[in-house]
């Protein structure tokens, strides 16, 4: 969810029509009130950040102020924000539909936007299990809102940091058949875990956790110019976020097995099912933006998890 409106499965069409949507022109329809006294908005927060970025309207007036500054340093960010869209439905529609997986689990989800998780998934079977996992009061009073008639979706307040804090919870296990296959999705989350050995014990604290036949799926940025000027605006105001060689984003797939293309920069990233890359009308970007997105920095991938 970084995660609202929805569309056709497999083709990210309303991002598409969103192109022409600036986060300047979405604020001027955000509500400044929290929904809940438990949300701060005195100070900037990644999720709703992202989701101004995205051209969404569940921001305030700190994250708009930071997110033109990161934009200002890293001008490709908007692009980048719906490329890693992209991947996220383009993963979940591939998982569902040709690897067979109905369980998920995606942790730093973020705010409701266009095409969330269990939308993909649901559309595809109607019964796909989906669990959000976000640290920001304000993911869970959205989403709860919007999950208030779907049974098979939940959301949970919980710190990727923390793993095994989010493993034994009982909502966790009763919702998830943990004797099945899960797909984890870890989508632009893994840069808030800054310390490179935790990040990486987090990952395999998590996959070790599920069964064989379970599927990992990341994206992070790479260590760039543009993304070691973002974070310097997102250290100024006591934000995490480490962008990582490429080196050490392979890492994170260390005894795991690429799936399809393997981990590569998001420019070349294509479905498995679809390795001569996405059909016409697939794309969420433009034409002009082509050029831009072969050099955004950051990669994805997916990869099988086998014990």
């Amino acid at each position: 969810m970084t995660q609202s409106e929805t569309g056709n499965v497999g083709s990210p069409g309303p991002l598409a029509e969103d192109e022409e949507r600036t986060p300047t022109a979405a604020a001027e329809q955000v509500e400044e009130r929290p929904p809940s006294p438990e949300i701060d908005i005195s100070k900037p927060h990644i999720a709703r950040i992202y989701d101004y970025i995205l051209g969404g309207k569940n921001n305030y007036a700190v994250d708009r102020e930071m997110a033109d500054q990161v934009v200002k340093v890293f001008p490709e960010a908007p692009i980048a924000a719906r490329i890693n869209r992209r991947f996220l439905i383009e993963t979940v529609r591939w998982l569902i539909q040709e690897a067979g997986v109905r369980q998920f689990l995606d942790i730093g989800s973020g705010l409701p936007t266009q095409q969330n998780v269990h939308e993909v998934a649901q559309a595809i079977d109607k019964d796909a299990r989906v669990v959000y996992v976000d640290n920001d009061p304000l993911v869970r009073v959205h989403a709860e809102a919007l999950l208030a008639t779907d049974p098979n979706t939940i959301v949970l307040e919980g710190d990727l940091c923390d793993p095994q804090a989010l493993l034994v919870r009982p909502e966790l296990r009763e919702h998830l058949d943990f004797s099945q296959p899960i797909a984890l999705l870890l989508v632009a989350v893994l840069p808030f875990a800054e310390d490179n050995e935790q990040a990486y014990d987090i990952v395999r604290t998590l996959c070790n956790a599920l069964p064989s036949g379970s599927y990992l799926a990341i994206s992070h940025p790479l260590k760039e110019e543009s993304t070691e000027q973002a974070r310097a605006i997102y250290r100024r105001a006591s934000l995490s976020g480490r962008p990582r060689t490429e080196e050490e984003i392979r890492g994170f797939f260390a005894g795991l097995t690429p799936v399809g293309c393997g981990l590569v920069r998001m420019a070349d990233w294509t479905p498995p099912d679809r390795p001569n890359g996405l059909a016409e009308g697939d794309n969420v970007i433009s034409m002009d933006d082509a050029a831009v997105v072969k050099k955004l920095p950051g990669m994805c991938g997916i990869a099988r998890i086998d014990h």
